[in-house]
């Protein structure tokens, strides 16, 4: 209950003094309605927080445009479900809400109904449903429908659902505000679609925006988007029960072993935030073999797998659940006792919000930030994939203004950039309307398209120097709770008396040698996997289609590239060395005879081939990592897979060549360019194919085409089943 309202009974202030337009909402309050509805959802004792009752004034009595900013567990979501009901009552049109987790939206069902409203929502996990809420949205049945943003972008939904009820809504709630906004830390392209519902909106339809994490440039712009006459509540962020503490370890071992030690002391149950899923899984795994019962989540994972870890951790069932921001807006577990980021997030409003989740029902909490070695690295990454540069875009248009229109994997094919990268150009084109879609394929418009560089170089800039503050954020020596709120332009910043900064003391700085020594161990047996290609890109290569047959084996990696373990090493005989240690060479034997368990057993070793670089440039020619330039050669790749078969005791066999070098596979950039490069790249010479098993190694594995070509044409020409070994994967970005 303490989520949404303070749960007491102290006497309420008295009413502020009413204008003439609040007639209506003096007669509301005279009655208690609202009153009645708070104590329906959260019982007799629940009394509005400051602000509430404003908010739901606003929105539900005068009709207004609002932006609530208030901090996490205030109760935002309380105004919009009671707003929803006065309307409701007074025979008005259902509530839309847009929301940006399906997660948020299962919590929401569950609290509307406490108030009687029926709830429905529309997302693609029950499609077979669409019909029937579109029968009970006609049949004014359903009060509440709730929507992820994307769902605007979807065909059905645009054309069918949102023309059939747009002129009968009677609120629109914006959930997560801060997504419409591109100076916001998680803005979402497809946010930028509700500007096209407010424009359709009779002005008597009150908007409410809510959000926990809006400094004044965020809650400038989204104010702008919403619209004339927008009322802004917005409360201090301040949180009373939460000790903050920052800490700075040197690396990946240091940190789980500070989590080990550490863990079993904060109280209660918490998360454990990283920036990778590949993290998420590492620590995850480390901690339960510590004894500490702690659960990955992530994005990898399926609804229901995600929705059974949520219930488990809000019913305490586990010490940690170790995620990435996949568990973000919307999870509430009020009495959380501990957040503690393993990496250093990117932004302080990102930050916020995360740690904000801790401490919402409980006197004491711990928000503890773990600084990495690999922050600013992963935190770069993201900056710069944030937008696709013009360049990029004009690809696009080029290629798609040269034909009627063109699917994804035809996009592939003609220009060379991420999957990933020409989705989000495609979504931003389309948002802008220089692309229309038609199904699965996309073609351009007549409409005129300009890149706004001016604004996006704005919006870098402002990311590089929150990055900046949250680096400072680490060795800040004043008050921390001050120093966050402050740079989320809090105006009743001050110093909180809490924070291990304010106290002078904080967790412990030191790790225990024993945990350290235990983590490094672990990292270096943690190997990683390398799931086999399947299917070959549609029309990428003439002859290549369909399933791949036979595929590889499911491959394996000793480690992350540059990561601590053995990445570090790897890292140094690539771009210092240009040769791998004997310890590499002795780690990688011990990995695949005592953990991984082959079958069939090799019989035989070769090597996908590369050029020799120049120092810092890497070993590359056909493995996938690497930099242009070079002069042909064996290459480190070669010997170190020479000098593996001899530890293994099995013959070495020298048979793929290399074509070319004239194109790095590192420089291609999606599934069809990089396959093509490495059937352009790659051939049988020497040597003939021997008939059995093989191990075929690389040093660095990214997109796995080569493997996967190289694997090929290996079985192709006549060996066994092939069995891919790579020293590192490309980074811990996944």
């Amino acid at each position: 209950a303490v989520c949404w309202a303070t749960a007491h009974t102290a006497a309420r202030p008295a009413p502020r003094a009413p204008r003439p337009s609040d007639a209506w909402s003096v007669t509301l309050r005279s009655m208690d309605v609202l009153a009645h509805h708070l104590h329906t959802m959260l019982g007799p004792d629940a009394a509005f927080r400051d602000g509430q009752r404003e908010a739901i004034d606003a929105v539900a009595q005068d009709g207004h445009r609002a932006l609530v900013v208030q901090r996490t567990g205030w109760g935002k979501s309380l105004v919009y479900w009671i707003a929803t009901r006065v309307r409701r009552d007074e025979g008005h049109g259902p509530t839309l809400i847009i929301s940006p987790l399906l997660s948020l939206m299962r919590n929401q069902i569950t609290m509307a109904e406490r108030l009687g409203l029926r709830a429905a929502t529309i997302n693609s996990g029950n499609v077979d449903e669409w019909d029937a809420v579109q029968h009970g949205l006609a049949a004014n049945a359903i009060d509440v429908l709730l929507i992820s943003p994307e769902r605007l972008a979807n065909e059905r939904f645009a054309t069918d659902v949102l023309p059939s009820i747009q002129g009968s809504i009677g609120l629109l709630v914006v959930d997560e505000a801060h997504c419409i906004s591109d100076w916001g830390h998680d803005f979402r392209p497809d946010y930028r679609r509700i500007a096209r519902i407010l424009r359709l909106l009779a002005p008597s339809v009150p908007v409410l925006a809510t959000t926990a994490t809006a400094n004044d440039r965020v809650v400038a712009d989204v104010v702008d988007q919403l619209g004339a006459g927008v009322q802004v509540f917005r409360g201090p962020l301040g949180r009373d029960s939460l000790r903050l503490d920052a800490i700075t370890l040197d690396n990946q071992a240091e940190r789980l072993a500070w989590l080990a030690g550490q863990l079993p002391q904060l109280p209660g149950s918490g998360i454990v935030y990283c920036l990778t899923v590949a993290d998420t899984q590492r620590v995850a795994t480390f901690l339960r073999g510590q004894g500490i019962d702690a659960r990955a989540y992530n994005a990898d994972l399926s609804t229901e797998e995600r929705e059974t870890l949520e219930d488990a951790l809000i019913a305490g069932d586990m010490k940690a659940l170790v995620a990435t921001v996949a568990l973000g807006m919307g999870f509430d577990k009020p009495d959380l006792g501990f957040v503690v980021h393993y990496q250093r997030p990117s932004s302080a409003i990102a930050y916020y919000q995360q740690v904000g989740r801790a401490g919402r029902a409980v006197d004491h909490a711990f928000g503890v930030l773990l600084g990495g070695r690999e922050d600013d690295a992963i935190a770069a990454y993201f900056m710069d994939t944030a937008f696709p540069p013009t360049v990029n875009m004009h690809e696009i248009l080029t290629a798609l203004e040269a034909v009627d229109s063109m699917t994804k994997p035809q996009l592939q094919q003609a220009v060379n950039l991420r999957i990933g990268r020409i989705e989000q150009a495609l979504k931003l084109l389309e948002i802008d309307g220089a692309v229309a879609r038609d199904g699965s394929r996309f073609r351009r418009t007549p409409a005129l398209w300009v890149q706004d560089e001016a604004r996006i170089e704005r919006v870098k800039a402002a990311r590089r120097a929150e990055l900046a503050q949250m680096q400072a954020y680490m060795t800040h020596e004043g008050c921390l709770m001050e120093y966050l709120v402050a740079l989320l332009d809090d105006p009743t910043a001050t110093r909180c008396g809490r924070c291990a900064r304010c106290v002078g003391r904080g967790l412990p700085r030191e790790v225990d040698p024993d945990l350290v020594a235990a983590a490094i161990s672990f990292l270096r047996r943690d190997l990683r996997t390398i799931a086999p290609r399947l299917q070959w890109p549609a029309g990428a290569v003439v002859g290549l289609s369909g399933r791949i047959t036979p595929p590889n084996q499911p491959g394996m990696a000793l480690c992350v590239y540059g990561d601590a373990g053995w990445g570090r090493e790897v890292q140094r005989g690539r771009e210092v060395d240009a040769a791998f240690s004997r310890e590499i060479v002795t780690a990688s034997a011990t990995a695949i005879r005592e953990r991984w368990h082959l079958d069939p057993a090799p019989t035989w070793v070769t090597a996908v081939p590369s050029a020799v670089r120049a120092v810092r440039g890497g070993s590359e020619g056909g493995s996938e990592g690497g930099s242009a330039g070079g002069s042909a050669g064996p290459g480190p790749v070669v010997g170190f897979a020479r000098a593996l078969a001899d530890r293994l005791g099995l013959p070495y066999v020298a048979c793929l060549a290399l074509r070319d070098d004239d194109a790095p596979q590192a420089m291609m950039q999606n599934s069809v360019q990089q396959l093509q490069n490495a059937h352009r790249k790659l051939a049988i010479e020497g040597d003939a194919v021997p008939p059995g098993p093989v191990l075929l190694v690389d040093d660095l594995v990214d997109s796995r085409w080569t493997l996967t070509v190289a694997g090929w044409l290996l079985a192709t020409h006549g060996s066994g089943p092939v069995h891919p070994f790579a020293l590192a994967t490309a980074s811990a970005r996944d």
